[in-house]
Formats: C-alpha cells, structure tokens, sequence
C-alpha cells in the first residue's frame, strides 16, 4: 500500500481565469468611455528682444488695455481709441481719439450669470469684446507702422483668462483679403490671408 501511494505522481490542478477574462472584456470598455482625456495648449509669448529695440524700431509704444467693460488702445500716454464692450446698451464706437483725462470708472458693474453648479459663465470673447473694430484700428496702425511687431497687453484683474487669450488672437494677426491692383478685377474665389499685425506681445496689469 505504501510504494503504491508513492508512486501515483501529483497533477497540479488548473487555474480557471474564464471569470477573470470575462470580467476584463466588460472593464476595459467601460474604462475607455468614461475616461477622460485632457489637451495641453501651449500659449506663445514672443517677448520683445531689447528694451531699446533694434534699427528697424520705429520707437512708438503700443498698449490694448483690457478692461471689464471697454478696450482701449494708447500709444503710451493717452488713448487713442475705446471700443465698449458688444453687451452694454448704448454702446457706441468710439474709435476716433479721445482725450486722456476720460476713464470709465464709472461704469456700473454687471452681474455675472452663473450656472446650476454656482460657477460663471463665461461668454466667448467675441460675444463681449468688439474684436473686428479692435482689428480695423490695429490694421491702421500697422499700415502706418509696417516694421513694428511688439505691443503692450494690459489687463485688469477680474478679466477673465479666455478673453485675455482670444484678445492676445486679435491683437498677433488678422485675416485680410487680398489688395486688387489698380485696374484689375477681384478675384471671386480669392480667401482671406493671414497678416501679422503685433506678435511680440508683453503682458501687464492695466492701471
């Protein structure tokens, strides 16, 4: 009895993973489409090379103040045009110079709509802020300035990040149709081109 016990040899028992792998069939799926994936924008800054600037500088100062209810644009020392924001009643163009000494301190403060959750909404940026007028005035002054490629950002402290970004859009390049030469006839198919108006951008705190 004993050699025989002996002698039977062993077998290992086998491992079932069948609920395992059926387990993993549902899982990674489930996984997959619940996950979520996040995308890095990377925003560039060109920043001016010198503060003296080089040869080319044409030595004039640049500066689109971001504030809650109106853009401005100064050359440094006054403002040159104010365009208020596309949501406020009465808004007029006011694209023509005006004198220094006018703010807009007095504005009222709007109510921020918030959603079910209690957070902001914030509207895109061309909802609030007159871009395409912002554009036009920008277009001019590269016209008069053609080598100049810095600019001043200044921005108030409740402005929200994404309008900064679609402003910051705005102020680096626009979208023109091509110049049709004397006598010639426009191009029916022709797209608009991207122009570089003022990509070396500084940021700062409006004052």
């Amino acid at each position: 009895m004993r050699s025989r016990r002996h002698g039977r040899t062993k077998e290992a028992p086998e491992l079932d993973i069948t609920a395992f792998l059926n387990l993993m069939v549902v899982l990674v799926p489930f996984l997959l489409v619940s996950a979520v994936f996040s995308r890095v924008t990377i925003l560039e800054l060109n920043m001016p090379t010198g503060a003296g600037g080089g040869a080319e500088d044409p030595g004039v100062t640049l500066e689109v103040v971001v504030r809650k209810q109106v853009l401005e644009v100064s050359d440094g020392d006054k403002v040159l045009a104010r365009f208020p924001n596309l949501n406020q009643e009465g808004g007029a163009d006011t694209a023509a110079p005006v004198a220094a000494e006018s703010s807009s301190e007095g504005d009222a403060a709007q109510e921020v709509p918030v959603d079910e959750n209690g957070l902001p909404i914030i509207l895109p940026t061309e909802e609030v802020y007159d871009l395409a007028k912002l554009r036009e005035f920008l277009l001019r002054i590269k016209e008069s300035y053609p080598d100049k490629t810095d600019s001043i950002l200044l921005m108030e402290q409740d402005v929200a990040y994404e309008h900064l970004v679609g402003i910051m859009d705005a102020v680096r390049s626009a979208q023109v149709m091509p110049k049709v030469e004397e006598g010639a006839q426009p191009d029916p198919e022709a797209k608009p081109e991207i122009m570089e108006l003022f990509p070396d951008i500084s940021l700062g705190d409006a004052p």
